[in-house]
Parts: C-alpha cells; structure tokens; sequence
C-alpha cells in the first residue's frame, strides 16, 4: 500500500509538472526540429542523434519554461488571467520547481555533448537566451519577437546537431519560427492588455493598442508563409510541400479572423489550438514531400 500510495503520489506530481511547462506545446518547436533534421541529413539521421536531439529539445524547453514561470510567479498571481498557475496557488513549490529547472538544464548540457562538440559549447549560450527571456517583458516591447528568437533556436540546434556545422537554411527555418511564434504571441497577448498597462509591462499589444497588435501579427505571418515560399524555390521542393504552406496559410487566415480577447477559450483555440494544427502539417507535407515528391 505504502509503494502504490508514493507511486500516485509521483505520477500526480508528474503531472503537474507536465502542466506547469505546457508539455503539450512541444508541438511547437519539434516539428520544425525534425524537418531541419532531416534536411540536414539527407534523410532521417541516425538514432543516436535523434533521441539525444530530442531529449536536449525536451531538456532546454522545460526547464525555460519552468524558469519562466518561477521568474513571473508575482505577476501571474495578480493577473486574474493566470492567477490558477501551479505556483500562484502553491500546487508546487517554489523550491521544487528551481531543482526542475536545474536538472533540465543539466540534462539539456549533457545531451548537447553527446551530440557533437559545437552543440556542447553553445549550450551554455541557449540557457543563457531562453532564460532571460522571462526578463524581456519587464523593459521591451519586443518581447514576443525574443520568445520567437529563443524557440527558433530548436530548428538551427537540430541542424547543428546532425552536421556540426553552420549553414544558411536552418537561419531561415529558424527566422521562420521567430515571426510565427511571436505572431500568436502577439495575439494571445491581446487579452492582458489592460492588466499589463497597470503593471508596468511591456507588450506589442499594451504599447501599441489592440487594433495595431493584431495588424503586426498579421505582418509577421505574412511574412513567414514568404519564408516558406522562399524554402520552396530555396531547396527545390516540390508541390507537397506548397500544399502543406497553402493549408498553413489557411489555418493562419482563419486564426485571425476568430480572435476576440473577451473570449478565453476562443483565444487559446487562436493562439495554441490551430498553431499546433498549422505546425503538424507543415511537418507532414514537408516529410512526404521530402521522401517521396522531391
């Protein structure tokens, strides 16, 4: 009784933690991940390079997340938006959720050395960027473009991690994921707009008002599906892959035409919901395309 008790016990914390950092949007950044991979190798890579990449993906994702929501821990106490988070209501401690951070990020520093080499001594610089961006909303406005900058790092980690070396499309993969990152960030920061203005932070939407938000997200996706397009010519793809950006782009016209800040779980369908959508088929045409069309 006593080990089925500390077994639930584990799994319930499991699960809270799994609720803290958002596990589920994952689906955000290792889409683009596998993609750059597979590029990069010409094919699927290895084994080897696919569990440790994934597990360094895993590694830096949670901890910054857990990171980001012990640095605002205030804040989301006194937004009503956010005021039910695991820390704000004590379902976790603080203390807890500072040695989830640390072993994530040692996990991440570890899977980057058995990587390669130019992995392991940029994975200092990644902790580095994707925790201070828990800081960027207290001074700029830009915020929503350095969470973007930080995600994308997955898509460019992922290539290095297959060839060891620097090169120009996984730049563009990963600018590619910056602007549509912070597109929706842009959108689902539409509803603390009042909340961040008494505040004191910063957010496109807060400096900008509601209306010139949303006409700068629409900007950023525009200018994303261009990327794509130039993927296309880029790489010599093939009419797969123009399928996949064309239902992308569909997925994005209809996001923006159902935003409504009022309506919060209208809004997480806009920001989380269709942008998990949009990724998985982008990554789906992009494989079939790839093995079988190109």
């Amino acid at each position: 009784m006593v080990i089925i008790n500390a077994c639930k016990q584990a799994a319930h914390k499991l699960k809270l933690f799994g609720e803290l950092v958002m596990f589920s949007h994952t689906l955000f950044s290792l889409p683009f991940a596998i993609i750059s991979m597979v590029w990069a190798a010409g094919g699927w890579p290895s084994g080897r390079i696919m569990l440790w990449g994934l597990i360094a993906l895993i590694g830096a994702r949670n901890g910054a997340n857990a990171f980001n929501r012990l640095v605002d821990r205030t804040f989301d106490s006194q937004n009503p938006r956010t005021a039910h988070r695991h820390l704000p209501q004590r379902l976790l401690a603080e203390k807890e959720v500072a040695v989830f951070v640390a072993v994530n990020y040692a996990i991440f520093i570890f899977a980057s050395g058995m990587l390669n080499l130019l992995c392991l001594i940029l994975s200092p610089v990644a902790i580095v960027l994707i925790s201070t961006y828990s800081y960027t909303k207290r001074f700029t406005y830009l915020s929503h473009l350095y969470l973007g900058f930080v995600i994308a790092s997955a898509p460019i980690g992922a290539w290095f991690a297959v060839t060891g070396q620097i090169a120009f499309t996984p730049f563009v993969i990963g600018t590619v994921v910056m602007l549509w990152i912070a597109g929706f960030d842009i959108i689902y920061g539409t509803q603390d707009i009042d909340f961040d203005r008494r505040a004191g932070l910063w957010s496109i939407p807060s400096y900008f008002g509601l209306k010139n938000a949303l006409r700068i997200a629409k900007a950023l996706h525009f200018i994303m599906i261009m990327l794509l397009l130039f993927l296309y010519v880029w790489r010599g793809l093939g009419w797969i892959y123009l399928v996949g950006i064309g239902a992308a782009t569909l997925l994005l016209m209809t996001e923006h035409n159902i935003i409504k800040p009022s309506n919060r779980q209208l809004m997480k369908v806009a920001s989380y919901n269709l942008n998990q959508v949009i990724s998985m088929v982008i990554l789906a045409c992009s494989l079939v395309d790839f093995f079988y069309v190109s």
